[in-house]
């Protein structure tokens, strides 16, 4: 399975290019999972559903199921946040899985740059950033610099640069339930 990872700033695009990069990846035959980091504390669940009411009674893992979709909530019972590795060998192998954030770790990415946020690149300080989609052209940049607004051309980025141009090309169009 490759990994590629989508990092910036909050409020950069990330999710909205993830979001737009998946129908795309998918339509050239590509099973594509993500992986999303939240840096607060989130809950999936609500006070009064019995799978929240099994977490708060002391439940390490509650796995909740239907006809549509599965999850599985676990507790970091000593507080300490799972590293990416562990967390990417708990997914279903497939073609690509996005990975958007873990900005700090060390896997390739791409980093999403929007000058209205006000921030600086991350990519000086990362050998991990082989490339930036941004809003507005970088000078004296040594790495690819993409369009943020070229999902296309990202798409045809990531295929390359994880060696999945044979696979998207023998599957062109992908088929009805596929991820």
């Amino acid at each position: 399975m490759k990994w590629f990872g989508v990092v910036g700033w909050k409020g950069s695009g990330k999710t909205t290019l993830v979001v737009k990069l998946l129908p795309e990846l998918n339509r050239r035959g590509l099973i594509v999972s993500t992986l999303k980091h939240a840096h607060h504390s989130f809950d999936i669940d609500e006070p009064g559903r019995d799978s929240y009411e099994h977490r708060a009674a002391g439940a390490t893992e509650v796995m909740v199921s239907s006809a549509h979709r599965w999850a599985l909530m676990h507790e970091n019972q000593d507080g300490s946040e799972a590293a990416l590795d562990e967390l990417v060998a708990k997914m279903k192998p497939v073609d690509l899985l996005l990975i958007e954030g873990f900005k700090r770790e060390a896997f390739d990415k791409l980093e999403v740059h929007r000058k209205v946020v006000g921030k600086p690149l991350l990519a000086p300080d990362d050998p991990n950033i082989i490339a930036v989609a941004a809003d507005h052209p970088m000078l004296d940049f040594d790495r690819p610099q993409l369009d943020i607004n070229d999902v296309v051309g990202i798409a045809d980025f990531i295929i390359d640069w994880c060696g999945l141009l044979q696979l998207s090309q023998s599957h062109p169009q992908s088929t009805p339930g596929r991820a």
